[in-house]
């Protein structure tokens, strides 16, 4: 109903995009991908598919934490190895500039939308194996990247009236701003989901020019192919260096 596929088509490694340029990058990329059944899907799934279910499917989840909890609540129930959000954010560190990418070491879930199902209180962190591989990827390809809590809010014009949430925003001290990734993170923590989150800097909010759609664009087409590669070949190397599944013993209860 949601991504135009059946259940078997999903592969163990998922990648989730709010962006088409994205979806477009993938195809570039396995241009055999199968397809949605249908165009008019609401978050449409592309999957690259190997022997084993060793393959990567792509979803394009659309904006916002509703989406995020929609999407993880039901992809993860076919037991993925791994979830990777792979979207852009707002850097907010000065130092930090266009096209930066960030690894989450910690999420602040301000968007609210799964604090009945689980608690703030709870501490959720992505997967430290996913993250050094990312990293491995990133270092290899000489990318700058930085590694701290993203801020996930639902209000995508938070920066307009900054009073409301600015003050936790610095509290927190995070490195980017978003409105997927913690929905994820938290729904990878309840499923028991090996997770992490790829995000690129497109705009950087309290320190920087405002995002106007000449650079916007530009930026886009220069950075949609590397965002796709990087992610892709993390999950290769984590399919060639834990072929039965990442470790998951930080995800289980204590009994």
């Amino acid at each position: 109903h949601y991504t135009g596929s059946p259940p078997e088509n999903f592969q163990r490694y998922i990648l989730l995009t709010n962006y088409g340029m994205h979806v477009e990058a993938f195809r570039r990329m396995y241009p055999d991908c199968i397809q949605p059944s249908r165009r008019d899907v609401q978050m449409p799934a592309y999957h690259c598919q190997r022997e084993n279910q060793e393959g990567v499917t792509l979803v394009n989840i659309g904006v916002g934490p509703s989406n995020a909890k929609t999407a993880t609540d039901h992809i993860a129930v076919l037991r993925p190895d791994a979830m990777i959000m792979v979207g852009h954010c707002g850097g907010i560190r000065n130092h930090q500039e266009i096209g930066d990418f960030v690894l989450a070491s910690g999420y602040m879930r301000a968007a609210r939308v799964l604090d009945e199902r689980l608690p703030t209180s709870v501490p959720i962190v992505p997967s430290d194996v996913l993250n050094r591989y990312l990293a491995l990827v990133l270092q290899g390809q000489g990318s700058r990247y930085r590694l701290g809590t993203v801020y996930t809010t639902a209000d995508r014009n938070w920066e307009f009236a900054r009073c409301d949430g600015l003050a936790d925003l610095r509290l927190s001290r995070s490195v980017a701003i978003d409105m997927e990734s913690a929905t994820v993170a938290a729904n990878g923590f309840r499923y028991r989901i090996p997770n992490a989150t790829l995000l690129c800097v497109s705009d950087t909010p309290l320190h920087g020019p405002p995002k106007l759609p000449e650079s916007a664009e530009q930026f886009y087409r220069d950075t949609q192919d590397k965002h796709i590669s990087i992610a892709v070949r993390a999950l290769q190397l984590v399919s060639e260096g834990w072929p039965t599944g990442l470790p998951t013993s930080t995800l289980r209860a204590t009994d």
